[in-house]
């Protein structure tokens, strides 16, 4: 039993690693999220009235909801603010489903606080921790239901841009790709369709920044094209499939590789083809490089 439930802590652990999807920070969706924030926010004070709201001043129900929104729109400038530094950040950096969770309650710690102190400020009659207390609750109920809601919305988008990705590289006409062969196709970080190649075709991809390069053969030989992405999203795009990372910088095309040989430099990959260095393997990779061959033999 025990060992069972350390096996699911593990595997949730595990998953709690794994980098977020690009689609949850690219910008039309930060956009959509604080938009649709801010007007569910204003519906569940108006609706829920929360933070003992009808009692700080004897007002009309009109005079409420235009005091109401200047306020809900005074704290949903938490979410902004969040959101513009995430969007700067992830441009050079990935984050985890655990950093999400964080940068999430970082946002309710601070909304929270606001509310807390404006109710506060408004001379509640509760002591501070107590209005405190209320005030996480329901600005977990404010940002977590349409965060939940979002994220549910944006991943049924993401899928139908994947199936009309797979669909139009399967479509017969000029300049499309032959149906024979295994089709690869790669997609931006907004998961627009960009590139389809034969998997046969595909060379190696190389980190550049906040892109890819993505090195394959042609009718005029060796070519590259420059995709905004990261290689972190190819590998678990290509996961379970002979294209693996195997350097901090590099993802291979196995099938593509001639030779393999141990320099002084570690292992190298050599591809077999002119203009095209030797692929460096790093350590942390090595070994499932080395059993790939293995399997082969």
């Amino acid at each position: 039993m025990k060992e069972k439930i350390k096996n699911s802590y593990l595997c949730v652990m595990s998953r709690l690693d794994r980098k977020i999807p690009p689609f949850i920070y690219s910008k039309s969706n930060l956009i959509w999220l604080v938009l649709f924030t801010a007007v569910f926010a204003l519906l569940f004070i108006n609706i829920y009235t929360p933070f003992e709201s009808p009692s700080w001043y004897p007002i009309s129900r009109i005079q409420y909801f235009l005091f109401s929104s200047l306020i809900i729109l005074t704290g949903v400038l938490v979410v902004v603010i969040s959101r513009i530094v995430m969007f700067y950040y992830t441009k050079k950096r990935t984050i985890s489903y655990w950093d999400y969770i964080l940068w999430v309650a970082a946002e309710i710690f601070f909304m929270s606080l606001f509310y807390t102190l404006y109710s506060y400020l408004m001379d509640d009659t509760r002591n501070f921790w107590e209005i405190y207390r209320s005030s996480v609750r329901n600005t977990s109920l404010i940002l977590l239901l349409p965060y939940f809601i979002s994220l549910l919305f944006f991943s049924m988008q993401e899928k139908s841009r994947q199936l009309k990705a797979l669909e139009e590289s399967k479509l017969p006409g000029e300049g499309t790709l032959s149906h024979k062969g295994e089709i690869l196709s790669f997609t931006d970080d907004k998961g627009d369709l960009k590139l389809s190649i034969k998997k046969e075709s595909l060379l190696f991809l190389e980190s550049a920044d906040n892109y890819v390069s993505v090195w394959y053969m042609s009718k005029s030989g060796v070519s590259k094209y420059l995709l905004r992405n990261t290689l972190k999203e190819m590998e678990d795009r290509f996961a379970n499939t002979n294209i693996i990372r195997c350097h901090r910088s590099f993802m291979v095309n196995l099938d593509q590789v001639k030779i393999a040989k141990r320099t002084k430099d570690g292992i190298m990959l050599d591809l077999g083809v002119e203009r095209i260095p030797d692929i460096p393997v790093s350590k942390s990779y090595g070994d499932r490089i080395t059993q790939w061959f293995a399997s082969l033999m």
